[in-house]
């Protein structure tokens, strides 16, 4: 990527959305802009787990602020990652819907893994990279609004990542629900917080790792204060915490909190965040924590230099793996990816190559990334594979990924083959069905599992009405009775839906 090119994270946490806008400098991302809004979308899920309408106000009227900022940026400068709120919220949809359109870019909602991972990038660029620093072995820890996340890594590489649902702003509105800084109060939140955390107790040992880092708003708003107070720039020590927790008793609540350092709209959500980060401090043993510089957004700007069509994408290597650990038949899923690929470029001449500078080029990837694991579910049965391949992607674990681009993958998957009425909800986005219709027609075209031949099949979408145009050499379907069969079905097949495919010549 060129140096100058600007880039921008926007992180939609359940505390504040924050927006990071970063010039790219050899390699580096220099920030160049920052703008926080204190949102508070997590203490807006009522008891159904819906976002109410007022917290979805304050969350749209924070993106529409950002994204007049962002007027002129490219799509592939710009990423909006959602975290545990609307992981949670039921009604996301409806939230994410308008708030794309308000942006004016995608947002993905991301699992909790994958926050931890790309919060450990975050933190890993912007440390020093020197020999020693990329010797240490890492505990990150980041405690957000409703998640905290713990990670284990060395240099640039997050090697054990998990999410737990505890957090400031859930911990302060369960066990501080009316802002009072009371003994048994913090006693029974910080118990709560064990409870939810005491499975990490087997796999984060102390002896894993040598510098324990902090990172985001309940760490660094907690470093901020003990530095004020006299503390070491940077440090959070267990004295420290007991110090602070004093001061907050001393106060009794939120609204009488007079301390050097603390912002005024953390002190609402201090009490929950204190209370987390000391169960922390006792679960895992730790000494002393350093505030870290970088978070969740600056992982998200590495992510977006490193997607760059010059650096390997992560993405591409998430899907190998799974591939692998489900032994997908790599000849298959290589004839079937090449085919839908050429069938698709047939349909959008924009997408050949698939470059990630284009929208036609990126679902060519996407495409190619479903080809290669449509039959990811024969390894549990083949019967019914594909309903089988579309639920582990939607609950496996996939570095790299969004939670609704897996869905994507997912409900590509599902449809390859069988009817078509269980997508109904997808077949109104344009592009989703240009990617299914070129995997089902791949799909069918190499059933004998060898190399179809695809001379003199042209696949069209006619001054773009909702059909497609399917043509065949003459004397094709004498040659290929079985595929030109399949055929004839596909097109009873999309008779079902809103859409109509046409053959001829076959």
């Amino acid at each position: 990527m060129q140096n100058g090119t600007r880039l921008a994270a926007v992180d939609l946490g359940s505390n504040s959305f924050r927006l990071e806008i970063g010039q790219v400098d050899h390699g580096q991302i220099h920030r160049t802009e920052y703008l926080k809004e204190t949102v508070r979308q997590g203490n807006g899920l009522d008891s159904d787990r819906n976002l109410t309408p007022e917290a979805m106000q304050r969350g749209w009227d924070a993106l529409a602020r950002f994204g007049e900022r962002l007027a002129g940026f490219k799509r592939s400068q710009v990423r909006a990652v959602a975290t545990q709120t609307l992981r949670e919220a039921r009604n996301r949809d409806e939230f994410l819907l308008r708030g794309r359109t308000i942006l004016g870019f995608g947002i993905d909602v991301i699992t909790g893994r994958e926050e931890a991972r790309l919060i450990y990038q975050g933190v890993a660029h912007t440390l020093p990279q020197t020999d020693a620093s990329n010797r240490e072995r890492r505990l990150v820890v980041d405690i957000g609004g409703r998640s905290t996340e713990l990670i284990i890594g060395q240099a640039l590489e997050a090697e054990v990542m998990e999410s737990y649902r505890v957090g400031s702003v859930a911990w302060s509105m369960k066990h501080f629900p009316l802002g009072l800084f009371t003994t048994s109060a913090f006693r029974a939140a910080e118990i709560a917080a064990k409870a939810v955390l005491d499975d990490a107790l087997g796999t984060y040992v102390p002896d894993r790792w040598d510098v324990v880092y902090g990172a985001s708003g309940t760490i660094g708003a907690v470093g901020d204060v003990l530095t004020l107070a006299g503390g070491e720039p940077g440090l959070i020590t267990r004295d420290g915490l007991d110090w602070l927790v004093d001061r907050l008793l001393k106060a009794g609540s939120a609204d009488r909190l007079r301390i050097e350092g603390m912002r005024e709209d953390r002190k609402a959500v201090i009490g929950g965040g204190v209370s987390v980060l000391r169960a922390v401090f006792d679960l895992l043993e730790i000494e002393e924590m350093k505030v870290a510089q970088g978070a969740l957004r600056h992982g998200v700007l590495y992510e977006l230099l490193e997607r760059d069509d010059t650096v390997a994408d992560l993405r591409t290597t998430t899907v190998a793996r799974l591939a692998n650990r489900f032994a997908v038949d790599a000849a298959q899923f290589k004839r079937v990816g090449e085919t839908a690929a050429g069938l698709f470029v047939q349909l959008d001449p924009n997408a050949r190559g698939g470059s990630t500078t284009s929208r036609a080029g990126r679902a060519l990837r996407k495409l190619g990334w479903a080809a290669q694991l449509h039959e990811i579910g024969a390894q549990i049965s083949h019967s019914e594979y594909h309903k089988h391949g579309a639920y582990i992607l939607d609950n496996a674990d996939a570095p790299g990924f969004a939670v609704n681009e897996m869905h994507l993958l997912s409900q590509l998957v599902l449809g390859h083959r069988g009817k078509l009425r269980k997508l109904e909800t997808s077949l109104d986005d344009e592009s989703f069905v240009s990617q299914l219709l070129a995997l089902r027609l791949a799909v069918l075209l190499c059933h004998a599992r060898r190399d179809p031949d695809l001379e003199g099949l042209r696949l069209a979408r006619p001054g773009g009405a909702r059909l497609f145009t399917i043509a065949c050499r003459a004397g094709w379907s004498d040659l290929y009775p079985q595929s030109a069969h399949l055929l004839r079905e596909e097109v009873l097949a999309w008779q079902k839906t809103t859409w109509r495919v046409e053959l001829s010549g076959c």
